[in-house]
This record gives C-alpha cells, structure tokens and sequence, in this order.
C-alpha cells in the first residue's frame, strides 16, 4: 500500500502505467473472431474445448431449464432467492424512470419546418455474463433488467459453461427471474464474436454489454461497429474520499469502515485498484493498520493483498479544492464520499461512474441490490461515458417534416447555398428542385 501526499499526486499519475490489452491477447482475439467469422459453430465449439470447462454439443439452454433453476433456488428457502427478488425489483423500477427520461417529440422549428425525435429500442440485445472464479449473479439482473424495460425485442444471455454443459444454475435461475428469452452456453471471445456475427445456431445480435476477461474486452473493441457495445471495460477501481469528520466520532471506526470497502474492491481482481484520498497522515495510518486487521480473516485476501500491493494507494489533501482536482482527474468507477458537509463536495465532482454519498451509502449497495447499475466504465473513461443503462439499448433517431412555408424556404435556401459553398452541387441541385417542384 503506497500513500502519497496531493502535493506528489501529479508525478506519481503521470508516471503510472495503465494496463491495456497487450499484442499477444489481441492477435489471439482477433485469429478467433477470423475463425468464428469463416467456421461458425464449429469454431466456437472449438475453443470452447480449449478455454472453457466443457464444449456442450448444443448451445442454447431450453428455457425450461432456467425456470426450473429458480424453482430449484426458492425451493431450497434460502435468503438468496429473496435477496434477489428484492434486487431485481429495485433494477426494474430505477430503469423504468430512466425509460422516461427519453421520449418522441416533435418541435415546430419555423412555419413548414417541423423537427422531431422518435425513441426506439434496438431489435436483439446480449448480455456477457462472466462465469470464472465468482459467478456474477447480480450481472445478469444488472444487464437483463434494463433490457427488457428499454423494450428490446429478443433479450439474450450468454455464460460459459461449466463441467456439465450449463452456466451456473444460480446464473440461470437470474436470468429467468430478470426476464431472459434465450439463453446461450458459451462464453469468452468467441461468444462475443459469434454474438457479433452470427452462426448457425446463434443468432446475430444488435448490442452486446456486459463485463468479462480481457479476452472478451479486446473481442468487444475489435468488432465494435459491427456490433454496438456498452464500453470497454478494464479492471475495476474505487475512490473514497474521506475526511475523519462523518457522523463516526471515533477516527478508528471510520478507517475500518474504509478500509472493509477498499476490500470489497480489491478481492475483486489483482488489477483491481481501491485508492483513497484522507485529510490527514493519522487518518491513512489507521485504514492501514484496518486493512491488516481485515486481511487476517478475510477468505479472497490473498487477491486483496496482491490488488493492495500493486496499486492501492492513499493519498493525503491539504484542501477540499485538492481533493476534487485529484478525483476528477482519477474519474473512478465508484466514488464514495464519507465526510461532514458531503452536499457542498457533489457539484464540483465531474467524473465518476456512480457516486456513494455519506458513509451509509456503501458502494457494494450499488454492486448488488439498490437499484443502481454496477456495470461502470472503468480506467477513467468516466471522463466521457456514464455506467449501463436503459439508454444503452434505445436509438434516439431524428425526424423532419416539411410543408410550404416561410420557414421552410429559409432553411431550403440556405442548405442550398452551404451547399454549393462546399461545392457539393448534387446536394444544391436537390435543395433548388424542391422549390421548382
């Protein structure tokens, strides 16, 4: 764990390495999609043998069997049945106010002149549900949720699957819960590319989102175009920023706090980066003495460790203005706030995935069951994207109406003339033969 002042921030970020897809793994990507792309099924069947736990003979899982993993899941009464129940609730009616965020209009720009805007879900939507060492369960809900209340026409999922030929049934019984119509067992980047494609047995879709491996990352930035995507995404990060001042008097009891969601990133992934910004060297001594307390129990601290050694880091501010400059340079992916006067913070922080405002508002809340979408846009691409959406699977298309008018004939004439100005004569011609006609 490295810990810094503001003063050294500059040095230390513009020295930092961020990790990319190297040419190896995008060589290995792209000979895979040339396979899918020229064989099909029998190339994605291939190198299921190669990458995943089994190569099944079919693909698509029956829908029967999805629905039979949830009775399976309530049958057994335990909390996790209810707990998703309970998340996929909260998803479903926080994506259906962003729905009606976006709506058709039209505006009557001039007389004659009438623009427009139509919203419209895209046809066939994917959701990439990773199936390593963690089964991501809530991704399925996260992905699948704002899908079906976007009003994609055919919403598909796809995992790897495991020793028997299936994604983890905890992973299908979400995947019928959130809503689901098919369901595919096949994963890495040749999921991606026979998603992005289309074969035989799998069919082409419009969007693919989701996280993954940087297999899958590399697969989903090589056929964007072909395919449209949520974004890229790298390894996961949080910035906490943290002043010794919240409603935890006892200075003690606010490092541990910090330090349990530093871990709860960190045993993520050894690329995982958990950074904080504190306002005093006692504060930053404490969360480290509360990480080693942590680690000594926690089951993943062998990943936490690794993820804390390579990039955690503490950084010390002299001033609120510094610690905002450092954060919105950062743009992390989940940026939580644990301070006094946090509302005075929270317009001048520009870049963030999702932000977590005061100390109840842990950031795993946002991971699993609040209703807020976990899938974020990582490695500071904050900067220019917000996380996944409702938004991600709508078109919002343009309209124009046109009658005779004076408005009309203002804008008819002056595309003609910025026409010819461009030298286009074609697209002059066209404006001028409205007016003959």
């Amino acid at each position: 764990m490295k810990i810094i002042t503001g003063s050294e921030f500059d040095n230390y970020w513009k020295n930092l390495v961020l990790r990319s897809d190297d040419e190896k793994v995008t060589a290995a990507v792209q000979n895979i999609i040339a396979a899918v792309r020229s064989e099909g099924d029998a190339a994605v069947r291939r190198f299921a043998s190669q990458f995943d736990k089994s190569s099944p003979e079919t693909f698509e899982v029956p829908r029967s069997i999805a629905a039979d993993a949830w009775e399976k899941l309530k049958a057994e009464k335990c909390e996790l049945a209810a707990a998703l129940e309970l998340a996929s609730d909260h998803i479903r009616r926080f994506s259906m106010e962003q729905k009606k965020q976006f709506i058709d209009f039209e505006y009557a720009m001039a007389d004659g002149l009438v623009t427009g805007q139509r919203v419209i879900p895209v046809e066939r939507a994917a959701i990439y549900v990773p199936g390593g060492r963690f089964p991501l369960i809530s991704t399925v809900l996260m992905g699948v949720i704002p899908a079906v209340c976007a009003g994609v026409g055919e919403v598909v999922l796809a995992s790897p699957p495991g020793v028997e030929g299936l994604p983890d049934f905890r992973i299908l019984a979400a995947a019928h819960l959130a809503g689901a119509e098919r369901i595919f067992a096949i994963g890495g980047a040749q999921a991606v590319a026979a998603l992005a494609i289309g074969t035989e047995t799998i069919p082409r879709v419009d969007i693919i989102a989701g996280p993954g491996n940087k297999y899958v990352a590399a697969a989903k930035r090589l056929l964007f175009g072909e395919v449209g995507i949520d974004f890229v995404a790298g390894p996961t990060d949080v910035l906490i920023i943290a002043d010794g001042a919240t409603s935890s008097a006892d200075l003690v009891a606010q490092a541990d706090l910090v330090a349990a969601d530093m871990l709860a990133q960190a045993e993520h992934d050894p690329d995982a980066r958990a950074r904080v910004l504190v306002s005093s060297r006692e504060l930053a001594e404490q969360i480290t003495a509360a990480l080693e307390r942590r680690l000594q129990s926690l089951p993943t601290a062998a990943t936490a460790q690794a993820s804390l050694d390579s990039g955690g880091l503490i950084i010390i501010y002299t001033s609120p203005e510094e610690a905002i400059r450092i954060a919105n340079i950062i743009a992390p992916e989940h940026l939580e706030l644990q301070m006094e006067n946090v509302e005075s913070w929270i317009p001048l922080l520009k870049n963030y995935g999702s932000l977590f405002i005061g100390e109840k508002s842990a950031e795993v809340l946002g991971d699993y069951s609040a209703g807020i979408n976990h899938t974020l846009p990582t490695s500071g691409s904050a900067r220019f994207t917000g996380g996944l959406g409702v938004r991600h699977f709508l078109k919002t298309v343009t309209t124009l109406r046109c009658s005779p008018g004076e408005g009309w004939e203002q804008a008819r004439r002056a595309a003609e003339i910025i026409a010819r100005a461009e030298g286009l004569a074609g697209h002059a011609e066209s404006a001028a033969s409205r007016l003959k006609n």
